[in-house]
């Protein structure tokens, strides 16, 4: 019989089996519904010797059977038990060979967990629109890191998990550890303080990659690294930060933030390093490729010699065919000698004519350098000359507005007590006293009585000196 390969291949009228059936609901189902999270009372508990748990979900309406496999069942952080709330990340699914409907349990925790997860998304949406995880921002790993930084408990599995991994891949590189809390209150302010001293020793330390690492756990076990502080001191830290926190379905809002995200912390020590491994590989592959190709080198070199045994001569006729060969090279290597002789010598003596036309004349050069210095000498004593015939001219003009000229011709000036220069025999009363200048000291005198009309004082400022008779 013809089983078809899906549903929409089924014709009218044609017979499909229980299992192609079973198989084909299957597909539908988990095709149809994602990985989502459900929530009731664990009813029914079975824990099979093999370490996988069968229980029944159920709320006041309705039930569903659930399975967890041995690997996800031992890795639930706390005890299930019968009568517990809790909420469950499951696929739904189908078990074949009975045609039961069920649950594909991945992860459990306890009811109202929901509560830290709507938390958390919030957070995450307000860090990406900030451009916290902008992909753009991740710096790559160091293919060859010095030594390696990593933050997590001294006590947690995590912690020797990254040395056993590291010890295994690349023995050599040093790690030095950040201890630190990685759960309960305080702990994300810790694990943000461990980060900034990791990247402020980074010099010290020779470390040029971090990893922030943890175990497994729930929602509630891994809140330390769903903070924002510790975000941030992700992104400020100078080295570039690889998270391995929990599971591979574990994610907190530390991954979003990390350069690089790990499954596991083993996972984690494993992409730091990467490079050593890699190279490792490399040179395996190459050592293999280099011993074929030797082989093939010594097959080949075996084949041809027993070409060239077969074509052997006598050694004396290989000895005449050598030396005439000898003789024709020395003939040949003599007469490319000469032309290559001839040839230099030709450069030589067309080079030797191009140097002579383009040699300076050097006495004519040194004429004509005499005879602008001489142009130059004669412009500048030109000059001087003209200069100094202006500031003599400029002199005299200046000598004939100096006051102490005006005075060497008998005049003085005449100034009232008050210091300033008499213009008008007016401003003057008998008794007043006055100072008369010349040209070679003054003298002190009082008015007995002047001539012309009296007038009101007035003041001048004293700015230009004015002349008067005496």
């Amino acid at each position: 019989m013809n089983t078809p390969r899906n549903s929409a291949e089924v014709k009218p009228g044609e017979v499909v089996s229980v299992s192609w059936l079973n198989r084909a609901a299957r597909n539908v189902l988990e095709e149809s519904f994602p990985l989502m999270w459900i929530g009731g009372e664990v009813s029914t508990l079975t824990r099979a010797a093999s370490g996988h748990v069968y229980f029944t979900l159920k709320d006041e309406q309705a039930q569903v059977r659930c399975t967890m496999w041995r690997n996800r069942a031992q890795l639930l952080p706390f005890r299930l038990e019968h009568g517990m709330r809790v909420e469950v990340r499951a696929l739904v699914s189908l078990f074949e060979p009975r045609g039961d409907y069920q649950l594909n349990v991945e992860a459990i925790r306890h009811a109202g967990v929901g509560n830290l997860y709507e938390a958390f998304l919030r957070l995450k949406a307000r860090l990406e629109a900030e451009g916290l995880f902008d992909p753009a921002a991740k710096r790559a790993l160091p293919r060859f890191p010095r030594g390696v930084a990593v933050v997590s408990s001294a006590q947690a599995a995590a912690w020797r998990d990254v040395t056993a991994a590291l010890a295994r891949r690349a023995p050599h590189l040093p790690v030095t550890l950040y201890p630190t809390p990685v759960q309960g209150d305080g702990a994300p302010a810790q694990i943000a303080a461990a980060i900034q001293r990791a990247g402020r020793h980074a010099a010290r330390d020779g470390t040029d990659v971090l990893l922030l690492v943890r175990g497994g756990g729930s929602l509630e076990d891994l809140a330390a690294f769903n903070d924002e502080a510790v975000a941030r001191a992700i992104r400020a830290c100078p080295l570039p930060v690889v998270v391995g926190v929990g599971h591979e379905t574990d994610v907190s809002i530390a991954d979003f933030a990390a350069d690089l995200r790990a499954a596991t912390p083993t996972a984690a020590a494993e992409l730091a390093s990467a490079g050593f491994v890699e190279l490792h590989d490399k040179l395996a592959l190459l050592d293999a490729r280099l011993t074929r190709a030797m082989h093939r080198r010594l097959e080949t070199a075996a084949q041809r010699l027993d070409r060239v045994a077969a074509r052997l001569t006598h050694p004396r006729q290989r000895l005449v065919q050598a030396g005439l060969r000898l003789e024709t090279l020395s003939h040949t290597l003599h007469a490319r000698m000469a032309r290559q002789l001839a040839a230099g010598e030709a450069r030589v003596n067309a080079l030797g004519l191009r140097l002579a036309a383009r040699r300076p004349d050097l006495a004519q050069r040194r004429a004509r350098l005499d005879n602008l210095a001489q142009r130059l000498e004669r412009a500048a004593h030109n000059l001087l000359e003209r200069r100094r015939s202006r500031v003599d001219a400029l002199a005299q003009h200046l000598a004939h507005l100096d006051p102490r000229g005006v005075l060497a011709r008998g005049y003085s000036i005449t100034r009232n007590a008050a210091g300033e220069i008499v213009r008008d025999a007016g401003t003057l009363a008998p008794g007043d006293g006055i100072r008369v200048e010349l040209h070679q000291g003054s003298v002190n005198a009082t008015v007995t009585a002047h001539d012309g009309p009296a007038s009101t004082p007035q003041t001048h400022s004293p700015a230009q000196p004015d002349c008067a008779g005496t």
